[in-house]
């Protein structure tokens, strides 16, 4: 490994998907690095969610393509994801919700998406779990739904090697060499590996690596907790991703039991992947509140991961402007896993020279500089 085409920098679900699609397409000389192994860092640790229900018109065509992909991932590249399609659930308790909601709807309607706004009593029966206690009213699009990320990461580089990509693992990147504007080359722990060009696709990790080259990259490791519920004999199936969008908790099925999340507003930003106890009397509220059966079950375990984060909670895709080459997929602010097929889609175009079929400009870095922020609403 002393030479690349291309060389991408981390292996999640991001890097792996660019990979693929960039070998795919022909591009010989693609190598990805991956400090550790492949899907090790926040795709591994992904709650597997997959949507279309966005606020942000980019974001709902990104997911929208991004279910197609994962329908026919057993085709292509070729691998079982688990995918079910039971559908998302967004509960709302405040009118403000419900108004924004209504828009989102109509403007996903619009792209192709069949989500609807729901009675508090249609929540009730789609998600047999939840109290209807307060609901206003809920979101749902039954094309939603979840799948493993690690086999989608399996997938896309079994996919990559196939067409002649090169993936090296427990290989840090220490530097990248960026002089007057142009790349040459990537500095690992096992080695130089001269190049032209570089993605960044390293996730939480990713305003290191921009740095490295001279770029910014604002993006923030923010760190998110899991548990799992014990088996739960007779639980009501399919059980849709429901989230109770004012607490922000959530769950959907996992083997014979749930999976169940939800945010820490005390969470500061960090790199610590160590479990914490603080947020639980916030979840047992929650759970209290929305779907107090759960009270009585119990947990197995968890763990916690990382949210890329940016200040408007949307994706930084495209090209530096003042470093040739240096191409970025990152921040997806936990979205990142559902819309991994189609932003490798476009990052191939980008890198190819060609216009992505999704127009992915308004999510380039520069609009912090210039003030054009697309906050997203509908985010977990």
């Amino acid at each position: 490994m002393t030479e690349a085409e291309v060389v991408i920098v981390g292996g999640g679900v991001m890097g792996t998907s660019i990979a693929f699609h960039l070998a795919e397409a022909g591009v010989r000389g693609v190598v990805l690095i991956e400090r550790d192994e492949l899907g090790s860092g926040s795709t591994c640790k992904a709650a597997g969610g997959v949507r279309a229900q966005f606020s942000d018109e980019v974001n709902i065509r990104l997911g929208a393509r991004s279910l197609e992909a994962f329908a026919r991932f057993g085709e292509r590249p070729g691998q079982e994801i688990d995918l079910h399609r039971v559908g998302y659930l967004f509960l709302l308790s405040r009118p403000e919700d419900v108004a924004s909601f209504e828009r989102s709807v109509a403007l996903q309607n619009e792209l192709g998406v069949p989500s609807r706004m729901v009675s508090a009593a249609e929540a009730r029966r789609l998600s047999p779990l939840i109290s209807a206690d307060g609901l206003l009213a809920a979101a749902f699009s039954p094309d939603d739904g979840h799948c493993t990320p690690e086999s989608v990461v399996l997938g896309y580089a079994t996919g990559a090697r196939r067409h002649g990509a090169e993936i090296v693992t427990h290989c840090e990147v220490l530097g990248i060499e960026a002089g007057g504007g142009e790349i040459t080359a990537v500095e690992t722990s096992k080695g130089r590996v001269a190049t032209s060009a570089v993605v960044c696709a390293a996730g939480a990790w990713s305003a290191a690596v921009g740095a490295m080259a001279g770029v910014d990259l604002p993006v923030r490791p923010l760190r998110r907790q899991i548990v799992f519920t014990e088996p739960m004999p007779g639980l009501p199936r399919p059980v849709p991703m429901t989230i109770d969008f004012t607490s922000s908790f959530y769950f959907h099925a996992e083997g014979e039991g749930l999976m169940l999340g939800m945010s820490d507003p005390e969470e500061t930003p960090g790199f610590s992947l160590e479990m914490s106890d603080a947020w639980l009397p916030r979840l047992t509220e929650a759970i209290a509140a929305r779907a107090p059966r759960l009270l009585d079950v119990g947990l197995t375990g968890g763990w916690a991961g990382l949210y890329e984060v940016t200040p408007d909670h949307n994706a930084l895709i495209g090209e530096d402007r003042r470093v040739s080459r240096f191409l970025y997929a990152t921040g997806f602010s936990g979205h990142g896993f559902l819309q991994g097929p189609a932003v490798g889609e476009a990052v191939r175009d980008l890198y190819l020279g060609r216009e992505p079929s999704i127009g992915i400009g308004p999510l380039h870095a520069a609009r912090f500089a210039g003030d054009r922020l697309r906050p997203e609403i509908n985010r977990v």
